[in-house]
């Protein structure tokens, strides 16, 4: 491998280290050409990769790519496997497959910009996958839903049929109930305009009665 190819090795790799979630290193020693070829497929599951490289153009990458952390985990015959999916997932096929076969140890590894312990990455090896946890995610946003749905339905239920009851009772969206007329303005107006009639038509009858009167005592007056 000349200069420029392992430049481009570098920086392949270095590229690789950037976009994974999480990078696992292990040890690779007495693993198969077909067994290899296995492990590949199962991690291709988590959108992961398996790659032998050589220790040298690994910790050249890991400066290029700031994981200074990876570079003490470069001793001995080293596999990277770079994440780009789900951590969890890929954790659990490397422990699967050494529990299978006795093979690959864990060494540590990188995530989230700090280093991992072999430990540590035990330890994620057990998490659920992240279709579980989206599973579950999405039972607890859905249970809450489904109660103020219901809720709500019970609401709006009993809120239409006090609405029923009040338009059965004529007290809304209907006609004005005969117990409560309005009064009207005709016969205030009569009432009124009645004394006025009266008191009107008194001076009246007064004046016709007082010629009656006279004329009777001029006819008294002519007999004596």
């Amino acid at each position: 491998m000349n200069r420029d190819q392992k430049a481009a090795v570098i920086d392949e790799v270095a590229a690789q280290i950037s976009e994974s979630e999480a990078v696992f290193a292990v040890d690779y020693r007495g693993i198969s050409v077909p067994q290899a070829a296995e492990l590949r497929t199962r991690l291709r599951d988590a959108d992961a990769s398996f790659r032998v490289i050589k220790n040298t153009l690994s910790e050249r990458a890991a400066d290029k790519a700031g994981a200074e952390g990876l570079k003490e985990l470069l001793e001995g015959p080293t596999a990277m496997t770079f994440v780009r999916g789900d951590a969890a997932a890929a954790a659990k096929a490397l422990r699967d497959f050494h529990r299978a076969n006795q093979l690959l140890e864990f060494k540590g590894g990188w995530m989230n910009g700090g280093p991992l312990t072999a430990d540590e990455i035990q330890a994620i090896a057990q998490l659920p996958s992240r279709e579980v946890l989206y599973g579950r995610l999405v039972g607890m946003v859905a249970s809450p839903l489904t109660g103020l749905a219901a809720a709500m339905g019970g609401l709006i239920g009993g809120l239409a049929r006090q609405l029923q009851q009040l338009a059965d009772q004529g007290l809304v969206g209907g006609d004005v109930p005969a117990s409560a007329p309005e009064p009207e303005a005709a016969p205030a107006a009569e009432t009124e305009a009645a004394p006025a009639a009266e008191t009107e038509a008194a001076p009246a009858a007064e004046t016709e009665a007082a010629p009656a009167a006279d004329t009777t005592s001029e006819t008294e007056t002519q007999e004596d």
